[in-house]
């Protein structure tokens, strides 16, 4: 069984910062690409950030990128997303993610993972 639990979600202005944190436990994993993702109300699921096992090579979707930052750190089982100047369209739900099968690089979709936390709330206000 594998846990994940996000955290540092809330509500900020626009302009502002968060940062979000993603604690992976439970059953443990040699090597796996993590992910970040974001549902607002009425939409799809959609790819946020990613970083892979193996030199923590990075991947932003267009609209986050210059903004957003993914680190992780192995030791502890995490990953991180460090968001600046945060736009309202940036309210969602923001969901960690795991993928074991791959190592050197990291998945934008969301099938391609197969674990994933409950969320947290991110509101960005005007």
């Amino acid at each position: 069984q594998v846990q994940l639990v996000e955290s540092g979600g809330g509500l900020v202005q626009a302009g502002g910062s968060l940062r979000l944190s993603c604690a992976v436990s439970g059953r443990t994993f040699n090597s796996y690409a993590m992910g970040w993702f974001r549902q607002a109300p009425g939409t799809e699921r959609e790819f946020v950030a990613a970083i892979a096992w193996r030199y923590s090579r990075t991947y932003y979707a267009d609209s986050v990128k210059g903004r957003f930052t993914i680190s992780r750190d192995n030791a502890k089982n995490a990953v991180y997303l460090q968001m600046n100047s945060l736009i309202l369209d940036d309210t969602a739900v923001y969901y960690c993610a795991v993928d074991p099968s791959r190592t050197r690089v990291a998945g934008t979709r969301p099938m391609e993972y197969s674990y994933w936390g409950q969320g947290t709330q991110v509101t960005v206000s005007s």
